[in-house]
């Protein structure tokens, strides 16, 4: 459970990355979604911008704080509009980032990036399309590979408000990005190869298993899972995250940021507490699930919040999240199942920082431990990242994503 978002270092940072768009291409037959229903068809794309040369990624990425030292190509970016399904099943859309070689003419193999925790619903990887969240993904499509990030259910310009931790919506958002990105890629003339790369960091950790367990188990026979690199994931919510919360492992203001979004969120979802009041202290009770709507960032919803757990939550509430049961024993499980029941047979790496600040190192442990109960071993790397904006986790992802995109192109 973490706090990651472009608009964060924005604010450290006094970046301010323009969104440039072009080109608008429209699924024939898809702009009316009540005719569009099949997951992950494509129903809009449109250009957003082109890094006509190598030097021109390099010097964005380098600005974000990541190494250009494999780049190759220019980047063309894309925002696609596909149909999925929400987290019960009913039709959705959602929207994602792809970011293509710039002018490649041929077979790309594609590689699925999750994106880490946000709140404000613009932040993510297509709707900043130059920011710490699409990072990844252009430094994968500039090393020769198609970059595909999903920005989830209720993020970029999805509908609804995001059911954030749940790996299932996750999966399937995720997914449905791929098939949509299979769909779009020819008209740029090339084509994507059956080989699916999954990677992605912290949140994204967890979502790059689940879409690695859905291609290994044949959930799309035109796709199959090539390997494995989740960075820096909170794997295990329940038996890592929390304990770490509430024995200030984790500052205490992030863990504050953390249970409330997470608190709503889940409520959203599975139905958690039956009023506000039941889990927050007053006057927090009445801003909480306003300020986690998808419409707020996060430092409002630190300005907004007490600097501890104690004074957020009623003792009802610290007692639920200490020993949880109904609902939120149900969403702890959904956000938890990521390394649970199966097997990877591919290449694998498990990348990390020792002294995570916010997915602490216990979530390695629990989640190779359920990998060994399947007989299966995880290699893993530790990064021993330095510091991004101030955060060990968050520069999990910048060294990460540069060792992770050398390893892909040896495989």
């Amino acid at each position: 459970m973490r706090t990651t978002a472009s608009r964060k270092a924005a604010v450290a940072a006094g970046m301010a990355l323009a969104l440039c768009s072009a080109t608008a291409y429209t699924a024939e037959g898809a702009t009316d979604f009540s005719r569009s229903k099949a997951r992950g068809e494509l129903i809009s794309a449109e250009a957003l911008y082109t890094l006509t040369t190598p030097q021109d990624v390099t010097s964005q990425l380098e600005s974000l704080g990541f190494q250009g030292d494999s780049v190759r190509y220019g980047v063309d970016a894309y925002r696609l509009v596909y149909s999925t399904v929400d987290a019960h099943g009913s039709p959705t859309t959602a929207s994602g980032l792809l970011v293509l070689p710039h002018d490649f003419k041929g077979t790309l193999k594609p590689v699925s990036y999750g994106h880490g925790s946000e709140l404000f619903d613009k932040d993510a990887p297509s709707t900043d399309p130059q920011g710490f969240n699409a990072a990844a993904p252009v430094t994968y499509a500039a090393a020769g590979f198609a970059g595909i990030a999903a920005d989830y259910l209720g993020q970029g310009t999805g509908p609804g408000t995001h059911p954030w931790l749940d790996v299932p919506s996750e999966t399937s958002a995720t997914l449905d990005m791929l098939r949509a990105a299979r769909e779009f890629v020819p008209r740029t003339g090339s084509f994507l190869k059956r080989d699916v790369l999954a990677t992605g960091f912290s949140q994204g950790a967890e979502a790059a298993l689940g879409l690695g367990r859905a291609l290994q188990q044949g959930e799309d026979p035109r796709f199959r899972l090539a390997a494995l690199a989740p960075v820096s994931g909170a794997y295990a919510v329940r038996d890592a995250e929390i304990p770490a919360m509430l024995s200030g492992e984790v500052s205490a203001k992030v863990s504050v940021l953390n249970v409330a979004y997470s608190y709503a969120a889940f409520d959203r979802t599975y139905d958690v507490y039956d009023k506000p009041t039941d889990v927050f202290k007053e006057p927090y009770a009445d801003k909480v699930e306003g300020l986690t709507d998808g419409q707020h960032n996060w430092q409002e919803l630190a300005v907004a919040t007490p600097g501890t757990l104690d004074e957020l939550l009623t003792a009802k509430g610290r007692d639920l999240i200490e020993h949880p049961q109904g609902n939120l024993d149900e969403a702890l499980r959904a956000a938890d199942n990521s390394c649970k029941g199966w097997a990877p047979q591919v290449p694998r790496r498990m990348y990390f920082t020792s002294g995570d600040d916010q997915a602490v190192n216990a979530n390695i442990r629990y989640c190779l431990a359920d990998f060994m109960s399947q007989g299966a071993k995880f290699p893993t790397v530790d990064v021993q990242s330095e510091a991004w904006h101030g955060s060990r986790h968050f520069g999990s992802n910048v060294a990460a994503t540069s060792q992770i995109v050398k390893w892909f192109l040896s495989l």
